[in-house]
């Protein structure tokens, strides 16, 4: 089972996050940043974490962020299936 399958199956679901900050150097004009990872909704620690090694490590000062998340596989969809298909 791969890597991604195994976080949506313990209930990690895809976060993006479009992130506006201000640019060091010219700081009345914005940048977007668009931040994409697996993610625990509500408490959102992934995001929170990189939001937070933004504002301590990145010189570009946050303005907003907006977010959606998307849980990929719920509880009531995944079922396991003993079976065997054999392809000539």
């Amino acid at each position: 089972m791969n890597h991604d399958m195994e976080m949506m199956l313990k209930g990690y679901g895809l976060t993006t996050a479009q992130i506006l900050y201000r640019l060091p150097d010219h700081p009345t004009l914005l940048q977007t940043y668009v931040w994409q990872h697996y993610d625990l909704a509500p408490d959102f620690p992934e995001m929170k974490g990189f939001l937070k090694f933004w504002q301590e490590k990145l010189d570009g000062p946050l303005h907003s962020v907006r977010y959606v998340h998307k849980q990929m596989i719920a509880a009531h969809e995944w079922r396991a299936l003993k079976g065997e298909f054999i392809l000539h």
